[in-house]
């Protein structure tokens, strides 16, 4: 029987899906952590996964390389050795959280190099699978770690000021410990050439349910929404006896808190009327377990505060507005108001002609995506920001994510497998 061009391709995919599905199995092992795994940044379960991804690469044919950071570059050789096309994620994880944030990029990569190597195809230009470290910020409260350091765009202050949460030690610390370079990053130190760079696509699950309310396997991401927090907000009153103390000369922390949460739903709800991207979530609220008391008025709430729109405008709308019913509150009830320090990060639009691309990609193995904006942050907006053009394959998951029934179905995986073959199969015509 004659094997036509099809079935080599269907027997490639299968096999390329085949090693996703090891290498997705591989870090539940090496990282599990019940209910779920745990990859800390900069941490070994990181490490491990880096491993288990570099071995893969090594034995496909890919050369291995860390930069300053510890950042992973996996490089494939294409025709045109001059310029690279970037795909990849994160590695890291929260803490008992899902198996595929993050990893499903680099796999989904892998995989993709796998394919074009079992079918004797030399993709285009140089096709690196990036593995990116720390975007997690529940290790490292400073956006996008990974992205930042492998495009040489790291404040150099983040280095020394910014410590991780489980060991209170410095990102420059904990860099060293892995035999990196944190004064080459200070420096800028960056293997990657924005001139040379094609395009970086970060392929991810979808952190939302969106996905699975519309019954789409894949979405194509239009922008991604930047954000500003305040992690350490606190109001802070008086303690005194429940049954002693007038509602009148209460000094109330927790009427504060819930006060200010109840106003900026309001808010935002008015400005969602009114036609702007919006969400804003009080994430952590609690009180001092050391002193509160059942009997006992709450003398200090604290609050963490998370606002994010694709509008650079809202975010700055809302966080004036955000300050100014915050003070009003303390004044009003007499306790005082501390925001904290402020961190974020900048929206970024994808880019119309790579999104183009992966449209014609999906369409040529039969696949519909919806296109859609991401609510979540990723390391594709350090990419768009710094001008390289930059995409997002967003990957049907059920259960949200950051928790450990976060589930994509491995035939959704395979799906986006045949979308990004397709891409990497294109003219090199169409990506000069």
């Amino acid at each position: 029987m004659q094997v036509t061009a099809d079935d080599r391709l269907a027997e490639a995919l299968a096999e390329g899906a085949a090693l996703g599905a090891r290498l997705f199995d591989a870090l539940a092992e090496r990282s599990a952590d019940p209910p779920g795994v745990t990859r800390v940044a900069y941490g070994e379960g990181e490490c491990a996964a880096f491993a288990v991804m570099a071995e893969a690469a090594v034995a496909l044919g890919g050369e291995a390389a860390f930069d300053a950071a510890g950042n992973q570059f996996l490089t494939f050789p294409g025709v045109d050795r001059g310029r690279t096309l970037y795909v990849g994620s994160h590695l890291d994880s929260v803490p008992h959280g899902g198996n595929f944030d993050g990893a499903a990029g680099v796999i989904l990569g892998l995989a993709a190099a796998a394919v074009l190597e079992r079918l004797g195809v030399v993709p285009a230009h140089d096709l690196c699978v990036l593995c990116l470290r720390a975007e997690e910020s529940c290790w490292f409260p400073h956006s996008y770690i990974g992205s930042k350091t492998a495009l040489g765009v790291l404040p150099p202050d983040v280095l020394d000021t910014v410590t991780r949460s489980d060991t209170g030690r410095s990102l420059a610390d904990h860099m060293r410990d892995l035999g990196f370079d944190p004064e080459a990053v200070r420096r800028g130190a960056t293997r990657i050439d924005r001139a040379r760079a094609v395009a970086y696509l970060e392929p991810h699950i979808e952190q939302g349910p969106v996905l699975v309310a519309e019954g789409r396997p894949l979405g194509l991401v239009t922008g991604i929404r930047g954000s500003f927090r305040f992690r350490e907000a606190a109001f802070h009153g008086a303690y005194a006896h429940s049954g002693a103390t007038p509602r009148t000369l209460r000094r109330d922390a927790v009427v504060a808190a819930a006060e200010l949460v109840t106003a900026m739903q309001g808010l935002w709800e008015r400005m969602e009327r009114d036609g702007h991207d919006l969400a804003v979530t009080f994430g952590i609220i609690g009180t001092d377990p050391a002193r509160h008391s059942f009997s006992a008025v709450a003398g200090e709430a604290r609050l963490c505060i998370d606002v994010r729109s694709r509008s650079e405008a809202t975010l700055e709308e809302v966080r004036r507005r955000l300050v100014e019913i915050g003070l009003d509150i303390a004044t009003r009830r007499d306790v005082r108001l501390d925001l904290g320090a402020l961190s974020g990060s900048t929206p970024a639009a994808m880019a119309p002609a790579l999104l183009g691309r992966l449209r014609a990609a999906a369409a040529t193995v039969g696949v519909d995506p919806i296109e859609m904006a991401s609510g979540a942050g990723h390391d594709a907006a350090t990419f768009a920001q710094a001008g390289i053009p930059s995409g997002m394959l967003f990957i049907r998951n059920r259960n949200g994510s950051h928790n450990p029934d976060e589930h994509m179905e491995m035939a959704d995986f395979d799906r986006a497998l045949a979308v990004l073959v397709a891409l990497l199969r294109q003219p090199k015509e169409q990506w000069d």
